[in-house]
């Protein structure tokens, strides 16, 4: 029990992104902040890697360097060394270059004389030039030198990413840490021992960065909010730390992760860290556990809670409804020093470098899908099933309150699916009051929108859009009751390129009962949309059956069967199964993402799309021109 106020600090864990903080602990402080809580947050994430990539922090790689045989020393490694002098000189005015705030060293970086450069940066060779001329001025053209300095800074801290992944702690990278003892792990006991071990360079830093957050708030409750696998080993330490620390402090972890993956929980163990686990939407569980910790609620009285209780885990859950997504409140940034993180630029594809290049203020159009109907997504679980709106008076409040707050203007909605309706709506309101934003976000691809109403987003401060394209075969999409065909997303997509605004899709291989012959003609359909001008951008992934998703709850409505899951008594989300038609899709997917890669770059886009395979393929049975004949059939 709190013998005081509670005092909250949410915490963002490594690693998630590093050009905008990862938005879970904002809408907490936010809510909380708005029912007269005091609470804090600080992005440990972001510490870590200003942290590690400093003077300081080079210095203390160069040591673990110099401590390992030579003989074991990777190229990159030996390149770190000879050019360790140069990594020195140059990492503090790149880091705030990256950040906004040197522009002025742009004009070195681009002269390529300035960075040391590793192996990541044979990645330019590719686009050389036969007559020996700028080998990136398709990209950048005659201009660009910010765009372009900021790609080889890109590089340059990937490469010394790669030395602290081979000299000090394998499990490093940008976007994850030690992924791998977390994803869908049935038990606790990888993940146990890792924590057991004696702690690397990246795991000191990451207890003396919770350290001083500690000190600088002095909390009694802690929230940890972890979104993905690749950021719980290290909410893990961090638990681990503030324990041994102060015992006396509450925390509890949450977040996406929790949500898919640890619904199941049995074990003991992980409650040596955390006090508390809150599942699904955290409002109404944090509100709930706070007045548990003053003794004015009782503990059978917790929202979607565990607990142990004499060495035993327990779940608790009154059954109280969530706060409506409408009186959520406005998230807030306060805390989270937007000036300090940094403008990546690894990928030269417009649509594709929104994700990491840039600020953008994360806000939600609606809760859930409208939808909600994807045989491959979890519409079982509350993100996606409990579906519930805001006026969009309440949405351009929230976004004048945030510009204000913050100073910038452009707004990543990361809704599941942003309904046509809300958008429209929230357009209106916008040019109602002549507020001017940038906005990009996430919605199916759905015939309501229309060319007119994708101009209207246009001119609403819409740049760019992602949808789930999934696998392009009218076949899969209708088993997948994606409720669309690859001709309507061929004409939905043309009405927002045609207005202006970039669009990425997402995409699919390995779905139950794909076929080679499949794959090659998705391939195919895809080649013909960028090639018409459809889409900019996409991402394939391998398909993964889920225990909360209708394929793996009705398996055999989908041509397959699920393989027994082990024990369960920590993480459990990934189901194997076995599908009768039996294509090599890991061999498949290599293809299929080496042709994208190049169609991203405008390149390839007339070639046999049998080309990018390394195996005997089917020619597609698509018409070479079916997309272009179907918008024409359109016009």
């Amino acid at each position: 029990m709190l013998n005081a106020t509670p005092r909250v600090l949410s915490l963002i864990p490594p690693m998630t992104q590093l050009n905008t903080p990862y938005p879970s602990t904002a809408y907490l402080t936010g809510f909380l902040r708005s029912r007269g809580v005091v609470a804090a947050q600080e992005d440990i994430a972001l510490g870590l890697v200003l942290e590690l990539f400093s003077p300081a922090g080079l210095r203390a790689i160069r040591a673990q360097v110099d401590a390992m045989p030579s003989r074991q020393r990777s190229p990159v490694v030996r390149g770190f060394v000879e050019q360790f002098e140069r990594y020195l000189a140059t990492i503090t005015p790149t880091v705030a270059f990256l950040q906004g705030r040197d522009s002025s060293v742009g004009h070195r970086i681009c002269g390529r004389n300035f960075l040391p450069e590793g192996p990541r940066f044979e990645s330019l060779d590719v686009y050389i030039d036969e007559e020996g001329g700028d080998p990136l001025a398709w990209a950048f053209g005659a201009l660009g030198v910010q765009d372009r300095a900021r790609h080889f800074a890109t590089l340059y801290l990937n490469d010394l990413a790669d030395v602290l992944r081979e000299a000090v702690d394998e499990r490093f990278e940008f976007v994850r840490y030690a992924e791998s003892l977390a994803r869908s792990q049935p038990s606790f006991e990888p993940l146990a021992q890792a924590l057991a071990a004696p702690p690397s360079l990246v795991d000191r830093t990451v207890q003396t960065l919770t350290l001083a957050a500690i000190t600088r708030h002095r909390p009694n409750v802690v929230l940890i909010s972890v979104p993905f696998p690749g950021s719980v080993y290290a909410a893990f330490r961090m638990a681990q730390t503030i324990k041994a620390h102060d015992p006396a402090i509450a925390v509890v972890l949450g977040g996406g992760y929790v949500n898919t993956e640890l619904r199941e929980l049995k074990e003991p163990r992980v409650f040596d860290c955390f006090d508390y686990i809150t599942l699904d939407d955290g409002e109404q569980p944090i509100l709930a556990l706070l007045e548990h910790l003053q003794g004015k609620r009782p503990r059978l009285n917790l929202l979607r809670t565990f607990t142990r209780v004499e060495g035993e885990v327990r779940y608790f859950t009154s059954g109280e409804p969530d706060v409506p997504f409408a009186e959520v409140g406005t998230p807030t940034w306060e805390g989270l020093q937007l000036d300090r993180y940094l403008s990546l630029l690894d990928m030269l594809n417009p649509m594709h470098r929104l994700w990491s290049d840039g600020h953008w203020n994360k806000l939600t159009v609606a809760h859930g899908c409208y939808w909600k109907k994807c045989s491959f997504c979890d519409t079982s679980l509350d993100y996606i099933s409990r579906y519930e709106a805001a006026s969009a008076v309440t949405l351009v409040d929230r976004i004048e309150a945030i510009i204000g707050e913050t100073g910038h203007t452009g707004f990543h909605f990361v809704d599941e699916a942003a309904p046509p309706k809300a958008l429209k709506a929230l357009a209106d309101e916008l040019q109602r009051r002549n507020r001017a934003i940038s906005w990009w976000g996430n919605i199916r691809f759905e015939k309501s929108f229309t060319p007119e109403l994708c101009r209207q987003l246009a001119e609403s401060g819409c740049i760019a859009i992602s949808g789930g394209l999934e696998v392009a075969s009218d076949r899969l999409l209708k088993l997948m009751k994606k409720g669309v065909s690859v001709e309507q997303v061929a004409r939905v997509t043309r009405a927002f390129s045609e207005s202006g605004i970039l669009v990425h899709a997402y995409l699919m291989y390995g779905f139950p009962t794909q076929t080679v012959q499949d794959t090659v003609d998705a391939l195919e359909y895809v080649r013909q949309l960028f090639a018409e001008g459809c889409i900019q951008s996409g991402y394939f992934h391998r398909f993964a059956c889920t225990v909360h998703s209708p394929v793996g709850q009705n398996p055999a409505e989908y041509g397959i069967k699920l393989k027994p899951l082990p024990a369960i008594s920590f993480a459990t989300n990934d189901v194997e199964f076995i599908d009768p038609v039996g294509a090599d899709h890991q061999r498949l997917g290599v293809a299929l993402n080496k042709a994208l890669y190049n169609y991203m770059h405008g390149l390839g886009l007339d070639e046999d799309v049998r080309s990018w395979f390394d195996i005997r393929v089917p020619r597609p049975t698509v018409g070479r021109f079916r997309i272009a004949k179907a918008l024409s059939a359109a016009d």
